[in-house]
């Protein structure tokens, strides 16, 4: 097939890529198919006209953000279903559930999948989803990459701090905010891949044994992405060691969350489970990030897929569902 791969770029006709982009179209080009590459930024017409010289079979798209919006990738896809382009991961419908927490949850919770009570506050007041007891986290209620999420600020153990982290996060996302029960426990992330039949890797557990005392037990965004910081040495991803009835719980679990809120073709369900052994849903992250080290990758890899041939499933998945 010749594929495009399309991504953002900090400026129009950059190509500083993501990691994550030439290691797609190298195993892509290594499974056969004609890989390119489409960055843009947030220029429509670029966008539209690149895709149409192109002429691509499919469409593998990275792209996350389109220019200062952080959910672009709802509108992209809106874009590419206009263009009649087969592409990877959801459609608008499903993105935008996905993206929006406090909807997702109430999915969840409808099939009977357990979720952290909650509340949101936005600038027309706040909506509860359950009996919210401290301490709470609070995050943006729209954001990925634990883009908000600073783990000393975010988690909350009084109604001033609840205020005083909802405004910040207004303020810095100019949207609402999400406040969550904290779910103190074993934090899991369960990949799946599939649509009609799809599959659980092997849980990998986020080990919090480096994190210097004070320090909650969470992924903030300086654990993520700030390398000198000993929020990002003090954690690493590892294959976890479960019993097989615990890891079949987790499998079972994260199936039930990816079909509940539709997501197609891959993504990555992360858990908490706590001591009494109650496994709760976090987040369902749909077209999770696909870098060849990470956490998706890795379980992955523990189920027997190596990273080319992930790579393609993921791009045969979705010209069969588009052929369907």
């Amino acid at each position: 097939m010749r594929i495009t791969i399309l991504t953002h770029v900090d400026e129009e006709g950059s190509k500083a890529y993501d990691a994550v982009v030439p290691q797609v179209a190298r195993a892509l080009k290594a499974g056969g198919h004609n890989p390119s590459i489409l960055g843009v930024h947030d220029d429509l017409g670029r966008l539209v006209s690149g895709l149409k010289r192109r002429k691509p079979d499919l469409v593998f798209h990275l792209l996350e953000c389109f220019g200062d919006e952080l959910i672009g990738d709802v509108q992209v896809a809106g874009v590419l279903d206009l263009l009649k382009l087969p592409y990877t991961g959801g459609g608008p419908a499903e993105l935008s559930l996905r993206t929006d927490k406090a909807l997702a949850k109430k999915v969840l919770a409808y099939d009977e999948i357990r979720v952290p009570d909650f509340a949101v506050f936005d600038r027309d007041g706040f909506e509860t989803g359950g009996n919210l007891r401290m301490p709470l986290f609070v995050k943006p209620l729209k954001a990925d990459a634990s883009l908000g999420i600073d783990g000393k600020r975010s988690l909350v153990h009084d109604a001033d701090a609840l205020m005083t982290r909802v405004a910040a996060i207004r303020k810095s996302f100019d949207g609402a905010a999400l406040a969550e029960e904290y779910i103190e426990g074993r934090e899991f992330y369960v990949g799946v891949l599939g649509n009609g039949e799809p599959i659980a890797f092997p849980p990998i557990e986020m080990d919090f044994g480096g994190l210097p005392d004070g320090l909650p037990r969470v992924l903030d965004g300086k654990a993520k992405w700030a390398e000198d910081s000993p929020e990002y040495r003090g954690t690493r991803p590892v294959l976890a060691e479960l019993p097989d009835d615990l890891r079949a719980r987790l499998q079972e679990v994260s199936l039930a969350a990816y079909r509940a809120l539709k997501v197609r073709d891959y993504g990555r369900v992360d858990l908490r489970l706590t001591d009494a052994g109650d496994i709760y849903v976090i987040e369902v992250n749909a077209s999770c990030y696909l870098e060849s080290s990470g956490e998706f990758a890795a379980a992955a890899a523990a189920a027997g897929i190596d990273y080319e041939t992930l790579i393609n499933r993921i791009a045969d998945l979705a010209a069969e569902r588009f052929r369907r």
